[in-house]
């Protein structure tokens, strides 16, 4: 029997339709030093050429592991062969030099006593996908474990929040079974950042200038720098941000690097939520258990009803944006009305000023009341004209038209929608003339959007949504962890965040 050895924390998954392909990124990702790969082997048109492959790799890297899979098409593999034939794959590849090897279990069903003739020789990964959901979790590994092997490997489908959290708490439910648990889809995203920390033996992850082979995965780099997976523990606090879109999100960047400057055990992870899934998000954030998220597009204001206790002004405002667990209570608060309020503080007299808000979302209910509570004689408008009148209304504004608004002239004025954020940066509210000495844009993806650009032109002071976002960022962080914010580390995060998005 082979000697079993624990896996590095990160397999990286190369399924390439070439040799030559195949061995490029396994030898590029060597030289940034993962050492655990996955042969897909069934994505070649002739496996049996990726054993002469996988053999010359293992001469010349002789540190590395290797697990080799050969799916067939039936398991939503690229193998067209039969078993028989997909096991003599597999056998190759283990004389070849594979220190393990992954055999899906509709095949090991078939396999009778030859398992046992593979397991004497390597490690052997039993798996099991699922394509279509999440099912009952125990049902499916009571079928994996009728087959003895070394692991189980369990990949679902993640439609909803909870379906993540159902994953993840298998490891922990059979904590002496060698297991890697992951979902697939942005949905099933934080099982591939947690599994490790959960009791899973490893976790997946795409080559850094490839695609993955599954819906989901990330490459090793993020994993690693951003993530931080190598430091989470089995102890560490889970926060996150919800939203729909949430990929383009840089919070990740910048709450994990200040987890790190303050040598935290935290891992800040995005969730998708849609729309109608706030209620089964709250499902998974009471099991992980998190310890906080921050609330962005669409649920600021939806998050409300599922609150414990709401700050007042949030209450007034209407929207929410962290979120924090004490005494076993969910807590909010909107820290966007400091993200607004100081950097307008610090370039003109706020209780003297006039103001014109573009919006009537979460962000800009904020940003009315901040400019309200500071004295501002406050106009609102908006696409939407309907929700800008009840806004209004809640913060004593005045009501204008787009037309009206852009025939006067106000000291700042503060654009809370989403036109101009990636990918709609041809957008802008106003078709030319910007009617403000001062112009703030809430939205920091790109830093300098089409309001800006013309406001710049012309002759308007402007400020990017940068620093709205870290300031209501470090005012989270404080919120979350009791701790100082690392202002500087926090900017410089969000600075090199943004600057990868655009290349």
């Amino acid at each position: 029997m082979p000697q079993r050895t624990p896996f590095p924390k990160i397999c990286i998954a190369l399924g390439f339709p070439t040799v030559e392909e195949l061995i490029d990124h396994a030898r590029a990702e060597y030289q940034a030093g993962e050492r655990f790969f996955e042969f897909r082997l069934d994505y070649l048109p002739r496996p049996e050429l990726g054993i002469a492959a996988l053999r010359k790799f293992l001469q010349r890297y002789s540190d590395c592991v290797i697990l080799a899979t050969c799916r067939r098409h039936q398991n939503h593999g690229k193998f067209n062969g039969s078993i028989e034939e997909q096991l003599r794959i597999l056998e190759s590849a283990i004389a070849a030099g594979a220190h393990a090897i992954d055999l899906e279990i509709e095949s090991a069903e078939e396999c009778g006593p030859r398992l046992e003739a593979l397991r004497s020789q390597t490690y052997v990964l039993l798996s099991y996908h699922n394509y279509g959901g999440t099912p009952p979790m125990e049902p499916v590994i009571r079928r994996m474990k009728r087959i003895p092997a070394d692991g189980y490997k369990i990949v679902t489908t993640a439609k909803k929040p909870s379906d993540s959290c159902r994953v993840l708490e298998l490891a922990r439910a059979h904590s002496k079974v060698p297991t890697v648990l992951l979902a697939m889809t942005e949905t099933g995203f934080p099982t591939r950042v947690l599994s490790p920390a959960f009791g899973g033996l490893y976790t997946y992850a795409a080559p850094n200038a490839a695609e993955g082979t599954a819906s989901g995965q990330v490459s090793a780099r993020q994993l690693r720098n951003l993530y931080r997976i190598d430091k989470i523990s089995k102890d560490a606090k889970i926060y996150g941000v919800i939203a729909d879109p949430v990929r383009h999100s840089i919070s990740p960047a910048v709450h994990n690097r200040a987890f790190q400057a303050r040598r935290m055990d935290a891992s800040y992870i995005p969730f998708l939520v849609k729309p109608a899934q706030l209620k089964d998000f709250f499902i998974l954030a009471g099991r992980l258990p998190l310890a906080g998220f921050s609330v962005t597009i669409p649920h600021k204001q939806k998050i409300l009803r599922y609150l414990d206790q709401i700050d007042p002004l949030a209450r007034r405002i209407g929207a929410v944006n962290t979120v924090w667990r004490k005494a076993g209570k969910w807590r909010g608060t909107n820290t966007d009305i400091e993200g607004v309020r100081r950097p307008l503080e610090k370039r003109l007299r706020l209780g003297k000023s006039t103001a014109l808000i573009v919006g009537n979302g979460g962000a800009a209910r904020g940003a009315a009341y901040a400019l309200a509570e500071a004295g501002a004689k406050l106009a609102i408008t908006g696409r939407n004209i309907d929700r800008v009148r009840v806004l209004a209304r809640s913060c004593g504004a005045e009501l204008l038209t787009r037309q009206q608004a852009s025939a006067r002239m106000f000291d700042v004025l503060v654009h809370a929608t989403p036109l101009g954020m990636t990918p709609r940066v041809d957008q802008c509210f106003f078709d030319d003339h910007i009617p403000a000495k001062l112009v703030f844009d809430l939205v920091y993806n790109p830093l300098e959007t089409l309001l800006l650009k013309r406001a710049r032109s012309q002759g308007c002071e402007i400020v990017d949504g940068l620093e709205m976002f870290l300031e209501q960022a470090a005012r989270q962080f404080e919120i979350f962890t009791g701790d100082s914010a690392p202002r500087a580390v926090m900017a410089k995060a969000a600075q090199e965040a943004l600057a990868l998005r655009s290349k």
